[in-house]
């Protein structure tokens, strides 16, 4: 039958991308090199040292995982294959949707997977720490900054990340005044990166007795998390702490003793915060995370050539032009003003469908790379 026809042609087009995804993944590479990790672990006394056998693990992991997923992306490549072979073969016009419907996921995840390659940087593998920051405007611009907070945590949510809350500051009436999330997956850090900036909003405020419009605008900031692997020189008189009462989501136990710390950069001003573990140590340990993933993020955004050329109060350095609006009055629309790329859809965006977005600046940085 013609339709099934033209469907099996389709996704044979696509044949060749796949295969030039296995080589851009260096697939063969990778299973050497799980073999190698392998018997690394059979070896006497690779227990004994617990840093390094953790290390060992979680990079054989990360592998097992990417190779996996394109396993599984060439079997869901030949079943659409096989089904809609057999659908044409039976004429069975019932099974047409169906078939259809696996090839468009194919694609989608065909794509997806091309993209993950450009993520080659040596942070994009880490995980992501996102703070937010409400704008001027009070109580709107707090509601605003809550409404990212939510989108942000819905995205890692459906892609199968761990989204845990590091600091949260109520704001006065609504909303928030900052945030801090980390998001613990895969290229976390790859994806998040290209949020980082000021996003816009236009809307009729429910927080207007006259119903009037307001614009709003709250920050992001996007910094990989940094583990023990990577060394950060930060000299203890650098650093200036303060303890104090959580506040925010957490309940009444986390509010009993000054448990929160508050880290200051003394040489840049940068300040961090953490609130949600139980001890002050525990809080410390993980504020201290956050500086230096914000110091390492600072230093590779300036092209600096070591953590001490970082001069000057650096605490507003995410405040620079919009990178998005969200208008959901007169019209809805969410269009980001680097790519152009635009959606209506403006309930899915705030639900976390952030990934048309992501995608297209990933092109776009592809694109800007190759030309450079």
């Amino acid at each position: 039958m013609l339709q099934f026809e033209e469907l099996r042609l389709k996704l044979l087009t696509h044949e060749d991308a796949l295969n030039d995804l296995a080589d851009a993944l260096g697939l063969e590479a990778m299973k050497k090199e799980i073999a190698e990790l392998e018997a690394k672990t059979a070896e006497n006394g690779f227990w004994d040292d617990i840093k390094n056998s953790q290390t060992v693990l979680k990079r054989q992991s990360s592998l097992k995982n990417k190779v996996a997923s394109y396993e599984k992306l060439r079997q869901d490549y030949d079943d659409a294959l096989v089904m809609i072979e057999l659908a044409n073969e039976e004429e069975d016009e019932s099974l047409f949707d169906e078939c259809n419907e696996s090839v468009e996921k194919f694609e989608n995840d065909l794509e997806a997977m091309t993209l993950s390659t450009l993520l080659s940087g040596e942070y994009d593998s880490k995980n992501a720490i996102l703070t937010f920051h409400a704008g001027a405007g009070g109580t709107e611009a707090q509601d605003w900054a809550s409404m990212l907070f939510r989108m942000y945590c819905r995205w890692g949510e459906r892609h199968g990340f761990k989204v845990s809350t590091l600091d949260y500051l109520d704001g006065d009436e609504a909303g928030l005044k900052s945030a801090s999330i980390l998001i613990e997956g895969e290229n976390a850090y790859g994806y998040m990166k290209s949020e980082t900036g000021i996003h816009r909003l236009v809307r009729v405020s429910p927080f207007d007795s006259e119903g009037r419009r307001h614009t709003s605008f709250a920050s992001l900031e996007v910094m990989p998390e940094i583990d023990d692997t990577i060394e950060v020189e930060i000299a203890p008189e650098d650093i200036k702490m303060d303890v104090y009462r959580s506040s925010g989501a957490g309940g009444q136990k986390v509010n009993k003793t000054s448990s929160a710390v508050r880290l200051t950069h003394i040489p840049t001003g940068i300040v961090v915060a953490c609130q949600v573990e139980r001890s002050q140590h525990q809080n410390r340990e993980v504020a201290m995370r956050m500086l230096k993933s914000k110091l390492i993020e600072i230093k590779e955004r300036e092209h600096l050539d070591k953590i001490s050329d970082i001069k000057g109060d650096q605490k507003e350095i995410a405040w620079g032009s919009q990178i998005r609006s969200y208008v959901f009055m007169p019209y809805q629309l969410v269009k980001d003003h680097r790519t152009n790329f635009e959606s209506g859809n403006i309930n899915a965006v705030m639900d976390g469908d952030l990934d048309g977005f992501i995608n297209a600046y990933l092109k776009a940085e592809s694109q800007k790379n190759l030309s450079n």
